[in-house]
């Protein structure tokens, strides 16, 4: 803007951004908006592209973690394995073990890992304590990350099992770690006191290798690790690019959905300014000529026009960006807490870019209609003045009073026509506003049903363990970190090894006879192989009217008989197959061919899973029943009395907690609405500026006819009626735009994160939603206009009529 600031042009651009007040202060605040929207769209894409990359680098995350029996490795031969070929760093060995603790009011949170450390550690796997303090004693244990929240704050206390002799355990300090290597860490002597026996303690290696960028680099690490071992000392492996994925896949699914709202503001921004520029060179026509008359050049012109729209601009850009850093923290803190990424900050050149693009789109805005008036004629323009031409509009006024509607209603609807570049300006700014609450609307609801669908068979009320074995993951297997995101609440569990063998039959025999039983099913859980896949998938296998526990399906339909198989997307897509195919499963040593009858939506274990038939296996029994209350029973009395009957037996029951909602699900919705309340607001400012250009063009009309009678009341409804169809159109237009935007964007969103959508989450609008989505627009024109109709209700008819 260098030349603006003196002389005679200086003095035209500080005169027209003083003289137009609103029209400057809606450049300056739909920039700021538009600003402050793309720095927090811009950060939180910044923020979950590659989150895991970042967190795992500045915490030298393990690429192996290894779990060992300390009976068959000691700690020598496991130190030995630092100076193996390729190793540039480890970590242990570290004491572990897998244990199923007990929430506040009694409900049972998953299995989780454990592990004994003196300290958060360094060299490799250097854990974020993200709240309060290290375990100094017995007693003490820290909590990963994503168990944070009002279910279980500082200063809580777990029992360490539901055993009449469980230890307890205060929580003192929440950490991340980015490798996943346990949700639950302790000092050495408290992991060793928690294991029942010799047998069920392990042992944790973590290693960084020169060469673990790919599968087969991480095989072959595997490998030497293995032949340095004794034989059977290494009992499970966890490689860091599984970890990788999962949590990548789900970053990935946020970044069409802030790409659709950032495109959205980016092209309302352009309307705004380009129709607020527009409306000040067609309401100066009369000062353009008297300019150019006294010597001012076109190109002065333009320059003037152009940098009445930088100055506002550049001082809500300046805004906007402060505005975003504000707004960003909050969810970069949420992001950071999903994703489990460590200091966490809106990136510096995203404070840059963000207000250049802004600016150079300002300045491309202003320029168009700018030119215009660079191009008009002296003569011409002196002549014309300011008002609008008598013959626009006449045939919408002649059509409008033929209506059955007060003539200050229909001189309204018909007020639009006369200047039909501004209508169709804030027709478009209407239509993205709808656009904008339609699809946030969509998404919500979207989300919402995806947080409904997970885990559906730990929505039960009540679950009955028989404790069989294998119920429980076991010491030895590695338990894969959680996925990003996925906040932890009390669940369902298997029931803990050590425990006895309750029969099954006799389990279902109990809860038959249990008043208050509505109906039940029973489940078991372990480790299947699958013909054509190496490695193992996790199989649930389900008896009786499994329904209340069924997935949402995608294709096909639940499992109703033997013989039959659900499996989900990632399933498909990795073994080539589709329904009505068959699959061969082994499950405890038992092999059988299933026919696969539905693609349910379960993105667990990378979709690598399998619901089948427990029937359909000869030697399988159920593990867990999940019961449905009557209404009106206490699911707690209910599991009170029912273990009462099952522990003689060797088993248990326990009353399940409700979830508590999805991080990451919370975090979108922030989002959405966040980002929604910015684009609308930004719709009802374009509003604003042109009703004010209008009611101002029209002010000697105004006068007269309040001259002939017309009361303020008639006036307000004459200015609201004239932006009345303009939101009509709008909403009538933004509406199935939003829907179809929603219906493109949410498939993305899914391929994104490995999985095909469910009809539930797709098909989430109703008619009512839609008309009054439709409505929102009518609302947002009116809103836009309530100001500039007041001001035209309160001025004097004296004033009016003077004005020309």
């Amino acid at each position: 803007m260098i030349g603006f600031g003196s002389g005679a042009l200086g003095r035209v651009v500080r005169s027209g951004v003083g003289r137009r007040r609103v029209q400057t202060l809606v450049i300056a605040v739909a920039t700021m908006m538009a600003v402050a929207s793309a720095v927090v769209a811009g950060s939180l894409m910044v923020a979950t592209n590659a989150p895991f990359d970042h967190a795992f680098a500045r915490q030298r995350g393990a690429h192996l973690i290894a779990q060992l029996d300390p009976k068959r490795a000691g700690s020598a031969q496991l130190a030995g394995t630092r100076s193996l070929e390729g190793v540039t760093a480890s970590a242990g060995p570290f004491p572990s073990t897998t244990i199923n603790p007990i929430g506040p009011g009694g409900g049972h949170l998953p299995a989780l890992t454990l592990v004994g450390r003196s300290d958060p550690g360094k060299d490799v796997d250097a854990l974020d304590l993200k709240s309060g303090r290290w375990p100094r004693k017995s007693g003490e244990i820290v909590l990963s990350a994503s168990f944070s929240g009002q279910f279980l704050p500082l200063g809580e206390t777990l029992k360490s099992s539901d055993s009449a002799d469980a230890q307890t355990l205060t929580v003192v300090g929440f950490a991340l770690s980015a490798s996943g290597s346990a949700e639950m860490w302790a000092t050495p002597a408290q992991v060793r006191s928690l294991a029942t026996g010799e047998s069920v303690l392990a042992s944790q290696m973590l290693y960084r290798f020169d060469s673990a960028a790919t599968k087969a680099q991480i095989t072959a690490d595997r490998k030497k690790l293995a032949a340095a071992l004794p034989a059977g000392a290494l009992v499970g492996t966890q490689s860091w690019l599984d970890t990788k994925r999962a949590v990548d896949q789900g970053a990935a699914a946020t970044i069409p959905f802030l790409f659709a709202f950032g495109v959205l503001g980016i092209v309302m921004s352009v309307i705004i300014i380009g129709s607020v520029i527009s409306g000040a060179v067609g309401t100066s026509l009369r000062r353009i000529g008297i300019l150019k008359a006294i010597g001012f050049t076109p190109r002065e012109v333009v320059r003037a026009y152009v940098a009445q729209a930088l100055i506002p601009a550049a001082a809500g850009i300046a805004l906007g960006v402060v505005l975003g850093n504000l707004l960003a923290v909050p969810l970069l803190n949420d992001t950071e807490s999903v994703y489990g990424t460590v200091s966490l900050s809106v990136a510096w050149w995203v404070d840059v870019v963000v207000p250049a693009g802004a600016l150079f789109v300002v300045a491309v805005a202003a320029l168009v209609p700018a030119l215009r008036a660079g191009r008009l004629r002296t003569v011409e323009a002196i002549a014309v003045g300011r008002a609008p031409r008598t013959t626009r509009g006449q045939w919408a006024h002649r059509a409008a009073g033929r209506l059955p509607l007060p003539r200050p209603v229909t001189y309204g609807l018909a007020s639009p026509f006369a200047h039909p570049v501004r209508a169709i300006a804030m027709v478009l700014a209407v239509t993205f506003g709808t656009v904008a609450a339609t699809f946030a609307v969509g998404l919500t609801q979207s989300l919402n049903a995806v947080a409904s669908a997970q885990d559906p068979e730990n929505s039960a009320d009540v679950t009955a363990v028989s404790g069989a074995a294998g119920s429980g993951p076991g010491p030895g297997r590695v338990q894969k970190a959680p996925a990003a995101g996925s906040g932890r609440a009390p669940a369902g569990s298997g029931s803990n090894q050590q425990q006895p063998s309750a029969d099954p039959d006799a389990v279902r025999a109990a809860i038959a006879k249990q008043s208050g039983t509505a109906s039940y099913y029973g489940t078991a859980t372990g480790d299947a192989t699958v013909s054509g896949i190496s490695g193992t998938v996790r199989a649930t296998l389900y008896q009786g009217d499994s329904r209340p526990g069924s997935y949402e399906m995608i294709a096909g339909h639940w499992i109703s008989g033997r013989g039959q198989v659900v499996v989900p997307t990632g399933f498909l897509e990795r073994t080539g197959t589709r329904i009505g195919d068959s699959v061969r499963v082994t499950f405890q040593k038992e092999t059988v061919s299933l026919r696969i009858v539905g693609e349910a939506f379960d993105t667990s274990d990378d979709g690598m899973r399998v619901h089948a038939d427990l029937d359909s296996f000869s030697e399988a029994e159920p593990e867990a029943f999940r019961i449905e209350v009557k209404s009106g029973v206490s699911p707690a009395d209910y599991a009170q009395k029912l273990g009462a009957v099952l522990k003689p037996l060797g088993g248990d029951a326990f009353a399940e907690s409700a979830p508590e909602g999805e991080n990451m699900i919370v975090l979108l919705e922030a989002m959405a609405a966040l980002l929604t309340l910015m684009l609308v607001s930004v719709a009802g400012l374009g509003v604003l500026n042109s009703v004010v250009l209008d009611t101002r063009e029209r002010v000697h009309d105004l006068g007269v006819c309040k001259a002939l009678g017309m009361s303020p009341r008639q006036t307000v409804s004459l200015v609201l009626a004239s932006v009345a169809g303009i939101g009509v159109v709008g909403g009538l237009i933004g509406v199935p735009a939003g829907f179809a935007l929603h219906g493109y964007v949410l498939p993305v969103m899914g391929e994104a994160a490995g999985t095909r959508l469910p009809p539930s989450v797709l098909d989430v609008y109703d008619g009512s939603q839609l008309v009054l989505l439709g409505l929102a627009g009518v609302l947002v024109a009116l809103s836009g206009a309530m100001v500039p109709a007041g001001w035209a209700a309160k001025v004097r008819t004296a004033t009016a009529l003077r004005t020309e």
